[in-house]
């Protein structure tokens, strides 16, 4: 995972560069993201469908019922709660906000990631630092587990190597083109300063709070029982070293993180889905089925059933986005290079001209 990260930073500034380049104005903002990248960029459209329809269903309905799986199972840890009763509560809650429209979902998204964030993070760290003469076990767990004899004579670093480019995706995103959705519709005077922020993001997300999880379940030791697996194991570390009150708390940031997660991921399908068509109807069917049918389903099913969902659609959305940055990524390093160029020359704020790039200039809509 903190080799994926490290490679996603420019898989991510990279998506994000470009999504700002070709975006295009709509009614209230900007919109674009890799579908729109590769339509105006690469003129396959074709392709740039197939991402659309990838997008919409890893997103809208992989991801998603992955999101309300592990909120169910952490309420039913935390609460005993019927999982039934969970998935009703979480499907009727998504229908609400999405059928509120876009701006009702900035505001719950706005509203409940900084309070998980902050909260989350300050309370591991504070394990951490009440646990640090463990932490040199810690790195001493990871390195023999991931690069030891017995996992290299056995075949597990191919495993260790799998699981970890899967997490690490999952956890920023970088490459999948989700990110690029929502950094298009930024306002900035030069597309590199928003690659820049999805590059932090990914250091953030993965190297930080990510590594911050697992020392705590390192420095627990409760990895070694086999019986317990996803946001369980979380809970039950975080309870081993602050009480009862563990479970509660990750089953409270839990449901913060991963329901904002959801409408987050619904407006990725719904983006893609304004990019593919104007029906009315299919969207008032994709949101239905996303937050309503999905969510209810994700919230009764196994845990392996979800994770292999969208470990699926996560490689096929992949491999159709890096497609694209591979090929159009020369446009993001020039930019690269005239946002340096500026800074050496004393331009506090660098600005872009769509007239740097004659040969698309009439497929850059958004810029002077």
């Amino acid at each position: 995972m903190w080799v994926i990260a490290l490679l996603g930073s420019a898989t991510a500034f990279v998506e994000s560069t470009l999504a700002q380049l070709f975006k295009k104005r709509n009614k209230e903002s900007f919109i674009g993201g890799p579908a729109y990248y590769i339509k105006k960029g690469l003129h396959c459209n074709w392709l740039s469908v197939t991402f659309a329809v990838l997008l919409t269903i890893t997103f809208g309905f992989a991801y998603n019922s992955i999101q309300s799986n592990t909120i169910t199972d952490a309420m039913e840890e935390a609460f005993g709660l019927s999982p039934m009763l969970v998935a009703i509560i979480l499907s009727a809650t998504a229908l609400i906000i999405v059928f509120g429209g876009i701006h009702r979902i900035a505001n719950v998204s706005a509203f409940l990631v900084p309070i998980m964030a902050v909260g989350y993070f300050i309370l591991v760290v504070v394990i951490i630092i009440m646990n640090y003469e463990l932490i040199p076990y810690v790195f001493k767990v990871i390195i023999t587990n991931a690069f030891g004899l017995e996992q290299s004579v056995g075949g597990a670093i191919g495993a260790t190597i799998m699981t970890g480019v899967k997490r690490g995706l999952f956890s920023n995103e970088a490459g999948e083109g989700s990110a690029p959705n929502v950094a298009a519709t930024a306002t900035v005077s030069h597309p590199v300063k928003q690659g820049l922020i999805q590059a932090l993001g990914v250091f953030t997300d993965t190297l930080l709070v990510c590594s911050c999880t697992a020392f705590v379940i390192l420095i627990s030791g409760l990895y070694k029982v086999p019986e317990l697996n996803g946001i369980a194991l979380t809970q039950s570390a975080l309870e081993s070293e602050i009480g009862s009150a563990g479970p509660t708390f990750i089953a409270i940031a839990i449901f913060l993180f991963a329901f904002s997660s959801i409408i987050g991921n619904y407006y990725y399908g719904e983006a893609n889905i304004r990019f593919l068509t104007s029906k009315k109807y299919v969207l008032t069917v994709y949101r239905i089925l996303s937050a309503g049918v999905v969510v209810f389903f994700g919230s009764l099913a196994a845990l392996e059933t979800v994770w292999n969902f969208g470990d699926l659609f996560m490689a096929l959305i992949t491999i159709c986005n890096l497609i694209a940055i591979i090929a159009l990524g020369k446009y993001a390093f020039k930019l690269l290079d005239d946002y340096r160029a500026q800074k050496k020359r004393g331009i506090k704020e660098p600005v872009f001209r769509k007239s740097q790039f004659p040969e698309i200039e009439q497929e850059l809509e958004a810029w002077d």
